[in-house]
């Protein structure tokens, strides 16, 4: 019987099919251009592969494109045989995913994992700070996520990709000499995996290692395809090293050539996400931001994201919004917040209005309530940077400077506390 990358059986008869599917998981699990294709060229060669219908489901999934994602999944379960009993979950599980069904999925993926974790796609929905227990909102899930990263450790050995998932989960909690040996592991095994180099990037910033995370990532994305997913953020990346050092013309230019939403092919969460952080980051430090950067922001959050349900991208739009007066789409957050996350998401959004407002006391208020537990929002500690800098920011409009810089020593002690300070300060 034909085997996927991971050793388990594949319900296709076909080798070339099998060879294109273990070509497309490839290039999924290392952020690299191509997938899309490779299945399509898998289903060429069998079109009742049904793993491969799910693959490209959810590869049109990650890229945002909901419509796609639908398409793949009907062919999925319309084409569905003789599958195995791991075949027939690993479809019910990612249905319930790109339903939108987050609980119900991680948990029934939980339950999959115990008989068969090397299924590595579903091993991947439940690992990482944009995964299911990234995105569920509930307190702690920085430590469940290394707790289940963790205990695949058995199954998954010096496999490069995993070693990858275990260093991120484990940095985000501060394990920072475990995630060092854990991602030099993996990248000795690959080193063009976009998301490994990705999270040495993450290494470098938590370790305040600004010249050369900046130095390691200019060469690693010299070479890196704009097709990847990972493009655009990995250029956010680079931008917020050249803001923190000052060189504010080559944070512009990677703004306008990589982020923006008009040249960037990345997904639309990570776009309007990075752009809105980073405009922001860049006035608090003093750098002039025109009007109209904002307005695109808020235009293109309205666009791909008009209803309030996924609290990452709600805090960021709310930023946006807030920051060009668009009290109308601010206020629809507000009031019809979504999700596991809501709280936080209603009193992040007032704190940005707040901020709007310069109502500097109030806007202190919200995001110190904000501070016990934001990780719920989603988000590395690296994007989350953004409501500490916020209201280190709010503080020192108070005149209040030494506490905003003891509250960076004592929560960020290790990064840049320059970053988030403007330069007169």
């Amino acid at each position: 019987m034909l085997k996927d990358r991971y050793d388990n059986p594949l319900s296709t008869t076909s080798m070339a099919a099998c060879d294109a599917y273990n070509r497309g998981m490839e290039l999924y699990f290392t952020a690299q251009p191509g997938a899309e294709a490779a299945f399509k060229q898998a289903l060429n060669h069998d079109p009742d592969f049904t793993l491969a219908h799910v693959s490209l489901a959810r590869e049109h999934h990650v890229h945002g494109d909901g419509h796609g994602a639908r398409a793949a999944l009907a062919k999925a379960n319309a084409v569905k045989g003789n599958l195995s009993q791991r075949e027939s979950q690993h479809l019910a599980i990612l249905t319930t995913v790109i339903g939108g069904r987050g609980d119900d999925a991680f948990e029934a993926a939980k339950a999959h994992l115990a008989d068969y974790p090397r299924d590595a796609l579903i091993a991947s929905l439940c690992m990482g700070v944009f995964s299911l227990i990234g995105f569920s909102g509930r307190p702690g899930r920085e430590a469940e996520n290394l707790a289940v990263t963790a205990s695949l450790t058995r199954d998954y050995g010096d496999d490069p990709w995993f070693l990858s998932n275990l260093a991120f989960a484990q940095m985000e909690v501060g394990q920072l000499a475990q995630a060092e040996r854990s991602i030099e592991a993996s990248l000795a095994g690959n080193s063009r995996d976009a998301n490994a180099a990705h999270h040495r990037a993450h290494l470098h910033y938590e370790k305040g290692e600004t010249a050369a995370g900046q130095e390691y990532l200019r060469n690693w994305l010299s070479t890196y395809d704009r097709e990847g997913i990972m493009h655009c953020h990995i250029s956010w990346h680079v931008a917020l090293w050249a803001l923190a050092t000052g060189d504010t013309e080559t944070m512009w230019s990677i703004i306008d050539s990589a982020v923006d939403p008009e040249q960037t092919l990345s997904p639309p969460l990570n776009v309007m996400t990075d752009l809105a952080s980073i405009l922001y980051r860049a006035e608090i430090v003093g750098v002039e931001v025109s009007q109209q950067r904002w307005q695109q922001v808020s235009a293109y959050a309205q666009k791909c994201f008009p209803k309030p349900r996924l609290a990452f991208a709600d805090i960021h739009a709310a930023l946006a919004h807030a920051m060009t007066g668009n009290h109308e789409a601010l206020s629809k957050i507000i009031r019809d917040a979504n999700g596991p996350a809501a709280d936080m998401v209603v009193t992040l959004a007032e704190a940005f209005q707040a901020i709007a407002a310069q109502d500097w006391p109030l806007a202190e208020a919200h995001l110190t309530s904000a501070l016990g537990d934001h990780a719920r929002i989603g988000g590395s500690r690296a994007q989350r940077d953004l409501v500490e800098y916020a209201i280190s920011h709010a503080l020192l409009r108070q005149g209040k400077a030494d506490t905003a810089r003891l509250l960076l020593a004592t929560r960020r002690p290790l990064t840049a506390i320059s970053a988030a300070m403007p330069r007169a300060a």
